[in-house]
């Protein structure tokens, strides 16, 4: 979804570590322009981002902002329709050349917050959800290695969904472990658990969308 925050979050917070120092990057999602609508350049990391304050970089951004300053520079164009070409690419352009923050702006203090949902767990019990959905339909869930193991502890496991029928038993290093059109689950580059089909949809096939809730469940014997 082009207009999701956390989609476009759990992108750039993946993304950007790729990135060299100095690298300036511009989040354009929900930046139509409005009467409450600020716009904010900041410093993390050593890395440079622009975009709305709508709590996005709240979840990007493990730390807090070393610097963030409100965009106050003269725009191109009267009419504020399109601020990713009118403002955000002036001040990424002015970054990149080694200018300052200070001169796109005024220091800005209260980034918008936003509370990302966390796994439930219980003995023996996690309750992810589905929080990122990719071009081949690979299902990102909010599940990490470490809640797996942590609650696991190499116990055998159970992966189920809303529509039944499509559990998963054993995990996988590769896609291409199992045959096309097989189910797999895998923990992805970024370290969560992925729920995918070798050369097909997974999100398709198991009627999944961003926010579904899936379980995992571990019992007694030795895990894959």
């Amino acid at each position: 979804d082009p207009f999701d925050i956390f989609q476009a979050s759990f992108v750039l917070k993946n993304a950007y570590p790729n990135f060299p120092k100095g690298t300036v990057h511009m989040a354009a999602v929900n930046a139509h322009p409005g009467g409450d609508t600020t716009y904010v350049a900041l410093e993390y990391d050593g890395h440079y981002f622009i975009g709305t304050d709508n709590g996005l970089f709240s979840i990007v951004l493990d730390q807090p902002p070393s610097k963030v300053v409100e965009l106050t520079i003269n725009q191109d164009s009267d009419l504020m329709t399109f601020p990713e070409k009118d403002l955000f690419v002036k001040a990424a352009c002015h970054l990149a050349r080694g200018g300052t923050l200070e001169v796109l702006g005024r220091t800005y203090h209260n980034l918008m917050q936003r509370t990302v949902l966390q796994p439930v767990t219980e003995s023996n019990l996690i309750k992810g959800s589905v929080i990122y959905i990719d071009v081949y339909g690979n299902v990102i869930t909010n599940i990490t290695a470490n809640d797996f193991r942590q609650i696991g502890k190499g116990k055998a496991f159970n992966i189920s969904f809303r529509r039944p029928g499509y559990d998963i038993s054993e995990l996988y290093q590769s896609y291409d472990e199992v045959p096309e059109g097989e189910k797999l689950a895998l923990f992805g580059a970024a370290g969560y658990l992925e729920v995918a089909i070798n050369k097909g949809h997974a999100a398709n096939l198991l009627g999944l969308r961003v926010g579904e809730i899936l379980r995992v469940d571990f019992f007694d014997g030795r895990g894959v």
